[in-house]
């Protein structure tokens, strides 16, 4: 019985770390091709199209009512501290340290990452790739990597409009509902936000734009070629994402504290 739980072990650590190769080699593949000639600019517009303008609904309405909930959870612990002038510091550095980079990302994960993944699971069950190289196309370089790319672009302009949308919720609900002074909320907030509270928010929206469109990638590249194995894929590139994202987030937090 001992010697059957070693060999699970045994096979599953092999399985992992046999994944974690593959997926490094399709990322060095992916960026490395992303260089080479022909540039196609108009595939990356259009990922970035897919991945960022198309995001903009559900990270605005994400970003409003985060900044409004902060406001008014803030307000009322301030107000035990006799604190309430904080309360424009405390929503910012929430949101441009933290919230903002992961919420976005999160929310990015489950529109887009997940179509991803089931795009290219179902170009590999088509025989889409197949088809790229008979016509001398790279399948990576044509699919991959400008999805790749996108990702890296996209989320720190999105983390941004989340930052802006989000500081403007905790405003309208501080200042126009609790009745909180409008110099006071954002002086408070100028004062506290510095350069590395928003270089921090920053290095996490191009790790995770970086997690989100490599896992979605490979997750449906890897998939099995039967739609079970697009559905797996799928379900597994949200899972396996969003997680990653909240264990990176740690490390770097850690990291720039």
């Amino acid at each position: 019985m001992n010697l059957d739980i070693v060999a699970f072990i045994g096979r599953t650590t092999v399985s992992w770390i046999q994944i974690v190769g593959r997926s490094g080699v399709f990322l060095f593949l992916a960026v490395f091709q992303a260089f080479q000639r022909p540039v196609r600019m108009s595939r990356l517009l259009k990922e970035i199209e897919f991945i960022g303008s198309k995001s903009f609904l559900i990270v605005f309405v994400t970003a409003l009512f985060t900044g409004m909930v902060l406001a008014l959870q803030g307000y009322h612990t301030l107000t035990q501290f006799g604190a309430q002038a904080l309360l424009g510091s405390a929503v910012a550095l929430s949101i441009i340290r933290e919230l903002g980079p992961v919420l976005c990302a999160l929310m990015v994960t489950g529109r887009a990452g997940s179509a991803i993944a089931a795009e290219i699971g179902i170009m590999k069950i088509t025989d889409q790739f197949p088809a790229l190289e008979m016509m001398a196309i790279e399948p990576v370089k044509y699919v991959i990597s400008p999805k790749i790319l996108a990702g890296i672009i996209s989320l720190p302009l999105l983390t941004a409009f989340f930052d802006v949308v989000g500081i403007l919720g905790g405003y309208l609900v501080g200042v126009h509902l609790l009745g909180i002074n409008e110099g006071v909320y954002f002086g408070k907030m100028i004062t506290a936000v510095t350069f590395a509270d928003i270089y921090g928010g920053v290095i996490k929206s191009l790790c995770f734009g970086l997690l989100i469109s490599w896992i979605a990638c490979f997750m449906g590249f890897s998939a099995r070629p039967t739609t079970e194995g697009v559905s797996e894929a799928t379900t597994r590139t949200v899972v396996v994402t969003s997680l990653s994202i909240l264990v990176v987030d740690y490390i770097l937090t850690s990291l720039l504290l």
